[in-house]
């Protein structure tokens, strides 16, 4: 069963929505320097909302690697290769940002205070 135009625009459109919303969400922790004491909670919140948007697409990448839905059809190599450095890039992107969490942790913490 082929796709049609409008279907695959849909899809597009909405993988675009995805992504510039887990950019907003996440977009604290790159400027980390701007997060006070007194609004970490709320970027804490906020960003662990981006983490779980960006764990839901690389669960889904990684299902789409592993588990085509046409069997029939071969994939090529250079779309497993590119769907892999995607999933790599995603990880990557996951583990940054949770890296950073803990950096904002560590430095309100040693502040004196406690984030909750």
């Amino acid at each position: 069963m082929k796709s049609t135009p409008v279907q695959i625009a849909r899809q597009v459109i909405f993988q675009v929505i995805l992504w510039g919303g887990a950019a907003w969400l996440l977009y604290p922790l790159i400027t980390l320097d701007a997060v006070t004491f007194y609004n970490a909670k709320a970027y804490l919140y906020r960003t662990a909302a981006g983490i779980v948007i960006m764990i839901i697409l690389l669960g889904k990448t990684i299902f789409d690697l592993f588990f085509p839905q046409e069997i029939s059809r071969k994939k090529s190599l250079l779309y497993s290769a590119m769907l892999t450095l995607y999933s790599l890039a995603i990880a990557g992107g996951i583990l940054f940002m949770v890296v950073r969490m803990a950096i904002l942790f560590f430095k309100e913490n040693r502040s004196g205070g406690t984030i909750f």
